[in-house]
């Protein structure tokens, strides 16, 4: 049994060159957290010298200014603000899988133009590399069970996140599923977000483990949606076919009838 698997691994690893994978997927990984060490040190350090008058602003803008340079409302904490290098380089992420929160967003003209250069080069490259992933997932499936394969999948990109979502952002099951599909269908609402509560102390390896998380399931999401589409463009030739086949059926029932009536005549 390890001897077909590993054969079998052996041939997908081959048919989709994966060594040319990993290359494009090192130059993808330098490309965004480049831009996020950009963006930490073009926004990083006016968030500190920005400061807001909360005395001659209305309640609302005290609170978006306070949120937008990394203030939790809830407590005294900055958490150094939203601009440190981990959620800039999450940023990084959003900006190129073109997700865009909207919750953190490039307030200096450097970083502004910055963010469109680099969702210039950023956004091909993304896409390039799905597509390759994609392939690379493909070739798996087709290589080893199908329903194994989504249930494993199904779990790595759904249920686990869904668990860390629970566990660190205080969400319930139902909002986490939900922030889940929002984020990998590039749909981005911006309601729910995770790491960007202030008044949450995360762990270093969280924000390196959504931008992973964000790209792969980004990857299976549009392989998912590929068979669904495939399943429905099946059920409509299907629906097609039944009908021509009734159609030839009623052409079949109408000539015999049409040479009765002329012979009569």
């Amino acid at each position: 049994m390890l001897p077909m698997f590993s054969g079998k691994l052996c041939q997908c690893l081959s048919v989709t060159r994966f060594p040319s994978i990993l290359f494009l997927g090192v130059i993808y990984v330098a490309y965004v957290l480049v831009g996020g060490l950009i963006f930490w040190k073009l926004e990083g350090c006016s968030c500190i010298t920005n400061k807001y008058s909360l005395l001659a602003i209305t309640v609302l803008k005290m609170i978006k200014a306070a949120s937008l340079s990394g203030l939790s409302p809830d407590s005294n904490d900055t958490a150094d603000g939203f601009w440190k290098f981990t959620s800039s380089s999450v940023f990084a992420a959003t900006v190129v899988t073109t997700i865009g929160y909207g919750n953190i967003i490039p307030l200096t003209t450097a970083g502004q133009i910055f963010c469109v250069l680099f969702a210039l080069f950023g956004i091909p490259l993304n896409v390039v590399i799905l597509n390759r992933v994609g392939k690379y997932m493909l070739a798996i499936e087709r290589n080893f069970s199908l329903k194994m394969m989504w249930w494993v999948l199904t779990f790595l990109y759904f249920v686990v996140p869904m668990l860390l979502f629970k566990e660190y952002e205080g969400w319930s099951y139902a909002e986490a599923i939900y922030y889940c599909f929002i984020t990998l269908s590039t749909i981005g609402f911006g309601d729910y977000v995770a790491d960007h509560n202030p008044a949450i102390n995360y762990p270093e390896w969280y924000s390196c483990l959504m931008a992973a998380w964000i790209f792969f399931g980004l990857a299976w999401l549009a392989l998912l949606i590929n068979h669904s589409i495939d399943l429905l463009e099946s059920v409509n030739a299907y629906m097609r076919r039944r009908k021509n086949a009734q159609t030839q059926v009623e052409e079949s029932k109408e000539q015999p009838e049409k040479g009765l009536k002329g012979e009569e005549t």
